[in-house]
């Protein structure tokens, strides 16, 4: 028992299903992953028959306890859900029916995202995969209160889980939402691409003209830092993990002895310049922020852009660079063709942009950055209701499965 709960093995409501077909050739199949920790059954692919090499098959059907012998110690099972009924899945798992007089399918759910089973598996005290077998299964143990007490509980449950799914949903919509307004605000205001016609007071410049002498440099190539030159503390190397979009990801992971750094003292990041990613979201960018010390050495993988800040702030060219339809256009068209897209200093010096006055630069970055204020302030509101229903969520369960809700 436990706290009132009778514990019972899971043998008393499964029943193990043992049934093979032929994969047909011309036929096309979904086939299902199991994922580690309890966290559920989804799609793996879906291929024509020919692709699939052992003809020998199992579908699984709806509401069905699967269970993957290979990675059952790592929380491997779940439960099929109707959108992966029919799916295929090989001999290295084993499928069970549910007896819902006895357990209802959410209960069991439950149970296993609590990663109870995966500890009981754990205790078989094997690494080897062969000694999860159905009869190891069936004698899992569970708690299992009457059918109705089960539904009342899953159904708290449930309810606090919504929560949790709707505050993570606000949180990434306010995401979107923000990138939307700033891309088309930027958009608006810069998109003057196929006309001659800017605003008075502005000027087209190249991208070079809003530079400081030498302002536009890319991380050391080559022998100039050698994997074998990287170690785990000493002076940071500033790489394309710390650009996030117009952010700066705090946490270095690569560093040099300071007798490298000065050797590589060209590569320094100093505040307020811009470091660009060249690969991977090509163009993504942020600002080095202030009290970095020391001051970083940057990877290869990105470009150094310093601005001259008497005729564009390194705010607004940092917006741009992340949001606007006009440097997307301009990626594109210097691009089109290559198999794999890096940006360069050329590409970068290539690009023409309608330049305001410096007040009205000030004020469209005052805009932004309100907006961004107002976004940070709803991401920290919606961040703590997220880590405490994350706490919460745990806590219900703990209780529900000692018989305490």
């Amino acid at each position: 028992m436990t706290n009132g709960l009778p514990v019972l093995p899971l043998g008393e409501f499964l029943k193990q299903r043992k049934e093979f077909f032929i994969i047909d050739d011309f036929s096309g199949y979904k086939r299902a992953r199991v994922q580690s920790h309890g966290q559920g059954i989804i799609l793996r692919d879906e291929v024509s028959g020919t692709e699939i090499k052992t003809k020998k098959q199992q579908a699984a059907r709806t509401g069905e306890f699967l269970v993957a012998e290979i990675d059952a110690k790592v929380g491997g099972f779940g439960i099929v859900p109707p959108e992966l009924d029919g799916a295929v899945v090989s001999s290295h798992y084993f499928l069970f029916q549910i007896d819902e007089m006895k357990c209802s399918k959410e209960w069991l759910n439950w149970f296993v995202r609590y990663n109870s089973l995966e500890e009981q598996t754990k205790a078989q005290g094997s690494t080897n995969y062969a000694a999860i077998r159905p009869n190891d299964v069936l004698n899992f143990e569970i708690p299992l209160p009457p059918l109705t007490e089960q539904r009342r509980i899953v159904e708290d449950i449930e309810s606090l889980a919504a929560r949790v799914n709707e505050a993570q949903r606000l949180r990434e919509e306010a995401d979107v939402e923000v990138d939307f307004l700033v891309k088309s605000y930027l958009s608006k205001i810069f998109d003057y691409e196929h006309s001659d016609k800017l605003p008075q007071g502005w000027a087209w410049k190249s991208f070079n003209e809003t530079l400081m002498p030498g302002g536009m440099r890319t991380g050391p190539f080559g022998t100039a830092l050698n994997k074998s030159e990287i170690f785990s503390e000493g002076v940071p190397v500033f790489g394309i993990p710390n650009v996030g979009v117009n952010e700066f990801r705090k946490g270095f992971t690569d560093f040099v002895t300071p007798e490298k750094a000065k050797s590589l003292a060209g590569y320094e990041l100093n505040e307020g310049d811009i470091a660009v990613a060249r690969s991977g979201t090509v163009g993504r960018s942020c600002v080095v922020p202030k009290g970095l010390n020391p001051k970083p050495i940057m990877s290869s993988n990105l470009i150094r852009i310093r601005i001259n800040e008497k005729v564009f702030l390194p705010e607004l060219m940092c917006r741009i660079l992340n949001g606007s339809k006009l440097v997307e256009n301009h990626i594109d068209k210097e691009c089109r063709g290559s198999t794999r897209i890096f940006f360069t200093q050329k590409i970068l010096g290539k690009f023409q942009i309608p330049t305001p006055p410096l007040d009205e630069q000030r004020r469209i970055v005052a805009y932004l950055d309100g907006l961004q204020g107002k976004v940070n302030a709803l991401r920290e509101l919606q961040s703590k209701t997220q880590e405490e229903l994350d706490a919460l969520l745990p806590s219900v369960l703990d209780k529900a499965f000692r018989g305490e809700l």
